[in-house]
């Protein structure tokens, strides 16, 4: 718990630490406006992948939120800063409409693709789309996954996400997908180069035991499980995993690190 208390960094994650669906979690907006009050740098960082950033920008301050968009660190931006260092490449985007704008200038294919982006189509997945993807990939494209998580939270309850897909496709093809998103280091490394900041200095605090504490662990930081969200004790108990820190909210955080 001390060490928390030195902390010069927070890493947000959005989904179920900040909002669920279209309700912001109690006591977030104060939170969040107090920390950053408190003059500690802050990015809010998630895997979501069928907002492009306008739009989740928007979203995020229609629910209460002030945030600028030079603070929010998307998976599928970090994905397409990956994509601009290769040579012009051809892809086939597995992506919502909203989130393709992002991607519009690069050339894209059904057939003869050298990168296969993959993020949240929701009913989208059929068979005979998982089956193109994967004579995509036996013919030699590459699969980059904006994420693999299990499940996410919603309004309605959980729900899959998309890591089974994933999963799927790489067992039947043998292909090893690259993914983006958290818990990825390099994905926590982006979000650490634009606050200035080491790992140790920074916590990132998160509903997801392995998306976000562990791979935010992995990567150095300090991980903060919020009891809300996709969170379930069963889970926390059986896990591995030891968060830093659990609290019940988001709205502990302030005090939890004397601010």
């Amino acid at each position: 718990m001390a060490a928390l208390l030195s902390i010069k960094g927070i890493l947000f994650d959005l989904d179920g630490v900040l909002y669920v669906g279209s309700k912001p979690i109690e006591g977030a907006i104060e939170a969040v406006a107090r920390i950053r009050a408190s003059g500690i740098p802050c990015r809010f960082v998630t895997n979501t992948s069928t907002l492009s950033l306008t739009s989740l920008q928007h979203k995020i301050n229609a629910l209460g939120f002030s945030i600028p968009a030079n603070e929010i660190i998307s998976a599928p931006q970090a994905t397409l800063l990956y994509l601009q260092r290769q040579h012009d490449p051809v892809c086939r985007l597995l992506l919502a409409d909203d989130v393709r704008k992002d991607f519009q200038h690069f050339r894209q294919a059904d057939t003869g693709v050298d990168y296969i982006v993959v993020g949240d189509i929701g009913t989208g997945w059929t068979y005979p789309l998982l089956n193109e993807v994967f004579n995509n990939l036996m013919q030699g494209a590459k699969l980059i996954a904006i994420h693999k998580n299990r499940f996410w939270q919603t309004e309605q309850g959980l729900q899959m996400d998309i890591g089974a897909f994933i999963h799927g496709l790489e067992y039947a093809s043998g292909a090893q997908a690259m993914i983006i998103g958290k818990p990825s280091a390099d994905f926590f490394q982006v979000a650490l180069d634009d606050m200035g900041l080491s790992a140790g200095d920074v916590a990132i605090i998160g509903d997801d035991l392995d998306a976000d504490v562990a791979g935010g662990q992995r990567a150095g930081l300090k991980g903060i499980l919020v009891k809300t969200g996709k969170y379930r004790q069963a889970y926390t108990d059986v896990s591995a995993v030891r968060p830093d820190l659990i609290v019940d909210s988001v709205a502990d955080l302030p005090a939890a690190l004397g601010i």
